[in-house]
């Protein structure tokens, strides 16, 4: 395997475009020549992840020019536009991130004959929602040459003809959240990470701290990120009687340094694949208190009550519950927190990267004989 394409919609912030960049410059170590696709030109916008001048850059979305009013006109331009890549860039294999980009690349691959690894980031029972978009996965996907998910519970989500070509791999760990152990007493600061929307249930996390200020009056509660619900959920905020001890400070550019001496950091998502903020705060060793949400990313990362809690769903009470534990019992919270930095054995960016990069090699090495036979 020589050459490898790299197909997602774009490089802003986001779990699994910080992955793809990681494995396309680990490719790149390993000798490989990489092409970064994306439907869009997010260069030079301050929220974009920089990609590096070893990695090379295409666009495969329609310019103002070739768009037309048709949905469907424009979708054949799509996927002529992006097949006309694949024919220059001629790529040994193409890696595929997230639901139509799988599709897609699925599609304009196979016909060319060149092997396709479709990942599928999250949930798969909220990644295929649209029920012509899973008719279009569940019909494509067994002439992927793999796919690759993040849970066994996500695996069951689709049928046995695609499990059998399907692998789990490991997210690798921002190298940044790669610390050694934080010495001395701990902030008194409850810390979550992520996009703050409907999805990730911030509302449950800012519900269970107010239940408990008076409990902990010197606590604040610290909510890392921007989205959606941001402005609802400030708002409310401000109406409690702790609001002042709770804070958005948007995207910051080292999340490790700011959460690392938290007391605590919490996950409330109503659904995760394998969550890239809970797993990075194991690996910093803050105690750490996650729903027990579909797909199973959490339970996977997670032994409750040995390296982590586990509380259900939408569940305020439990959470509280949870916190409580946590925060009253510091001794006890920082053996947690010890036990969850052994996340590193599996998915420190070394051992996590070495994986992905291995298996492309297996896939191409398994089609290229497969192609070698049939010619």
């Amino acid at each position: 395997m020589r050459k490898v394409c790299l197909f997602i919609s774009s490089m802003h912030k986001a779990g699994a475009e910080r992955v793809m960049l990681l494995i396309a410059k680990e490719l790149v170590l390993r000798g490989k020549e990489v092409t970064l696709v994306t439907q869009w030109d997010d260069r030079g916008k301050p929220d974009a992840f920089a990609v590096p001048d070893t990695i090379r850059r295409r666009f495969s979305e329609l310019t103002e020019k070739e768009l037309t009013g048709s949905r469907i006109v424009n979708f054949i331009r799509r996927y002529r536009k992006l097949r006309k890549i694949w024919k220059e860039e001629k790529p040994d294999l193409i890696l595929s991130f997230i639901g139509k980009n799988n599709v897609m690349a699925v599609q304009t691959g196979a016909r060319l004959h060149i092997p396709v690894v479709a990942a599928v980031r999250g949930d798969p029972a909220l990644e295929y929602t649209d029920a012509r978009l899973k008719k279009a996965a569940f019909g494509v996907y067994p002439k992927a040459a793999g796919i690759v998910l993040q849970t066994q519970d996500g695996r069951l989500f689709f049928p046995e003809r695609i499990r059998k070509k399907s692998v789990i791999l490991p997210n690798p760990i921002d190298p940044s959240f790669c610390l050694p152990s934080y010495e001395g007493a701990r902030e008194k600061t409850i810390a979550a990470v992520g996009r703050i929307d409907e999805n990730k249930n911030q509302r449950m996390l800012v519900d269970a701290f107010a239940a408990l200020s008076e409990r902990f009056p010197e606590h604040r509660l610290l909510l890392v990120g921007t989205g959606p619900a941001e402005k609802d959920l400030a708002a409310y905020a401000k109406t409690l009687p702790c609001g002042d001890r709770i804070s958005f400070p948007g995207n910051l550019d080292d999340i490790a340094s700011a959460i690392r001496p938290a007391s605590l950091f919490v996950l409330t998502s109503d659904t995760e694949g394998m969550p890239n903020a809970l797993l990075e705060a194991m690996a910093l060793g803050i105690p750490v208190i996650s729903t027990d949400c579909p797909c199973g990313g959490p339970r996977q990362l997670i032994r409750d009550g040995k390296n982590g809690l586990l509380v259900p769903v939408r569940d305020t009470k439990a959470l509280a519950a949870a916190m409580e534990r946590i925060l009253s019992d510091p001794a006890a919270a920082e053996k947690m927190g010890t036990a969850a930095r052994s996340v590193q054995e599996t998915y420190a960016p070394d051992k996590a990267l070495a994986a992905w990069a291995e298996y492309l090699e297996s896939v191409w090495e398994t089609w290229e004989s497969g192609e070698r036979r049939v010619s």
